[in-house]
């Protein structure tokens, strides 16, 4: 997201009162696990026509392959089965792929972080006992989690509490640096930005939201 190309957010929310919508909670959606059932088809094609390069390669292509499939798996697949207290990490990352960041905190527990995909609205977070078995599992991009970056938070704050980004845009003549996080914002199908902003000192200052381009 260029300084010249990319939307100003166009409200800050500190200092602001800003209703968001109820983010519904996630359920089986049957168009969307058709359309995925049909990609699945797709894919498993494609993994068969590299079982004639060589192996190395072939292994390759088909982890590739099965790391898009995962970024794109509907929520009510790619939680499916998962049982707390029992299903183990190799299951969860059997099923759900490499997370993108794996955090370990001091009394053994784990957390693991799913961003789903370049274009995708949610990000989960799975959270592993000291055990290592599945304790469960919460989708941050919304509004409540929102709420709670505050002024003063660092970086790590920040992606501890959100994820990883969707965009960075840096804007050297204000100074600023903007992360930004794809979200639906009407928990139905109405994306936007919540964008964070840090000052040359590399804190929070405000933060805000902005529309999606047609297109993007």
């Amino acid at each position: 997201m260029s300084e010249a190309g990319a939307a100003r957010p166009s409200r800050a929310f500190f200092g602001t009162r800003v209703c968001f919508p109820r983010v519904l909670n996630d359920a089986p959606f049957p168009r969307m696990i058709s359309r995925f059932r049909l990609l699945t088809v797709a894919v498993l094609s494609a993994a068969l026509a590299l079982s004639a390069c060589d192996d190395q390669q072939s292994e390759h292509n088909v982890q590739r392959l099965k790391d898009f499939f995962n970024a794109i798996k509907p929520a009510p697949l790619l939680l499916k089965g998962l049982k707390p207290g029992e299903s183990t990490e190799a299951e969860i990352r059997g099923q759900m792929g490499k997370p993108e960041t794996e955090r370990v905190f001091t009394d053994g527990s784990k957390r693991l972080e799913y961003p789903r995909g370049p274009m995708g609205n949610q990000t989960w977070f799975v959270d592993l006992d000291g055990n290592g078995r599945y304790a469960g599992a919460t989708q941050v991009l919304t509004a409540d989690t929102f709420a709670k970056v505050r002024p003063g938070m660092t970086e790590d704050e920040v992606r501890r509490l959100l994820g990883k980004p969707t965009e960075i845009a840096r804007y050297p003549l204000k100074p600023e640096m903007v992360w930004s996080w794809r979200w639906l914002e009407d928990g139905v199908n109405q994306d936007a930005f919540f964008n964070v902003h840090f000052g040359p000192d590399g804190l929070v200052y405000t933060t805000s939201r902005s529309d999606i381009l047609k297109g993007r």
